[in-house]
């Protein structure tokens, strides 16, 4: 079982991501376009998280022309740029499923303000 674990820490990047369920973020992907790469954002809420050592995802969600689009991420992956906190968002679950039933301005979380 150590083994395991072993090959998994070689594997993991030094992506070091602070965000939480609730954010609005922006992630940034680099996209391959035949012999060129060009960073794409994607920019939305995170629904999300599962926690599984290598295989640790983050789902992001956002409408898009009237239709709600989700995307996974995978955590360690290094086709991730990086991730842009622009909106610290207040959840009180670890799942923000209900997002998907909602639309407009009841599809956003209230704002987090941490006191420091």
């Amino acid at each position: 079982m150590n083994i395991i674990r072993a090959i998994e820490e070689e594997h993991k990047n030094d992506n070091k991501f602070d965000f939480k369920i609730g954010d609005t973020v922006d992630v940034h992907v680099k996209i391959k376009e035949g012999n060129r790469e060009r960073i794409q954002v994607f920019t939305g809420i995170v629904i999300k998280v599962q926690n599984s050592g290598i295989n640790k995802t983050f789902t992001v969600r956002k409408i898009s022309y009237g239709v709600g689009v989700e995307r996974t991420f995978p955590y360690y992956s290094p086709k991730i740029a990086k991730v842009e906190v622009k909106r610290a968002g207040k959840a009180r679950r670890a799942k923000l499923y209900y997002l998907r039933d909602r639309v407009g301005k009841q599809a956003k979380t209230k704002e987090r303000i941490e006191n420091n």
